[in-house]
């Protein structure tokens, strides 16, 4: 998988034990601090630990600033969903279109959809992050529109669901994303101080 390294293990069989998210054994070695972070009334944190809402093909939107913790909690999302045995893709969202534009201009767009649709979980990081061309968003709409009610998206961003429409180039496409994934999903507020600026080297004096 064209991946940075630390995001590899999502794209692949965890090994026992790799991975935690809250409320599971080796939460401690991940670090995970769960103050400032809102979980909806509608999604405990043993739906994430047990795999439940992956089950249920609902889908979660990890909102907040940068820095807070949207990414290591859906790495961590992943890597248990795989211990679970479940078959997990993670893409940062500029990559997942460039392969998108490049299977299509290459002739090989669909056998890619196959890989995506033999998924249970697809995780999408950096949503927003920058802009998305026209091409860009009418593929990402498809993988959405494919997938719902057919496995479970995690997509973290941090750009409130109203600016959706000027990344994506078009307002209507956009509403209708966020149609697909707020039906069945759950919207995860993340909050306070990024954590790389709070232990940052060059704060210490």
């Amino acid at each position: 998988m064209f991946l940075p390294r630390r995001w590899r293990a999502v794209n692949a069989v965890a090994e026992p034990g790799c991975s935690a998210v809250p409320d599971s054994p080796s939460t401690k070695r991940w670090g995970y601090d769960r103050h400032g972070m809102k979980l909806p009334s509608s999604l405990t944190w043993s739906d994430l630990a047990d795999g439940t809402f992956i089950q249920g093909r609902r889908n979660l939107v990890l909102y907040g600033p940068v820095g807070t913790g949207k990414t290591h909690l859906a790495i961590a999302t992943g890597l248990r969903a795989c211990e679970l045995g479940m078959t997990v893709k993670f893409y940062t969202v500029a990559e997942l279109v460039m392969r998108l534009a490049e299977a299509r201009r290459g002739g090989t767009l669909e056998r890619f959809m196959s890989e995506i649709q033999r998924c249970q979980l697809l995780i999408w990081d950096e949503w927003g992050y920058i802009p998305v061309d026209k091409e860009g968003s009418q593929l990402l709409f498809r993988v959405i529109a494919d997938s719902y009610e057919s496995r479970s998206l995690v997509i973290t961003t941090n750009l409130e669901f109203s600016k959706w429409g000027s990344v994506f180039t078009d307002d209507q496409m956009a509403a209708a994303m966020i149609d697909r994934l707020a039906h069945h999903g759950h919207l995860l507020v993340f909050e306070g101080e990024s954590y790389r600026m709070k232990h940052a080297l060059m704060k210490e004096r």
